[in-house]
């Protein structure tokens, strides 16, 4: 599972990886993936935290923003 990657700059979580360096499309600033300390704690929808290596199941179509993909 990926971690949540919020932009350093404006704190926006609508950030994407390019195949060398992290984007923010929202205050278009580019950074290597080492420049942050990633703290973000994920949950499940009950709250529990999850780890490395965890079932997940999506029940929904999501759609992925600024693509026709869904997953």
């Amino acid at each position: 599972m990926t971690d949540v990657v919020k932009c350093p700059k404006c704190s926006m979580e609508n950030v994407y990886f390019d195949g060398t360096s992290n984007v923010c499309p929202d205050c278009f600033y580019e950074w290597s993936g080492d420049e942050t300390a990633n703290n973000t704690v994920v949950k499940d929808s009950n709250g529990t935290e999850l780890q490395d290596g965890d079932a997940v199941t999506v029940i929904k179509d999501l759609k992925v923003k600024g693509s026709s993909m869904v997953i």
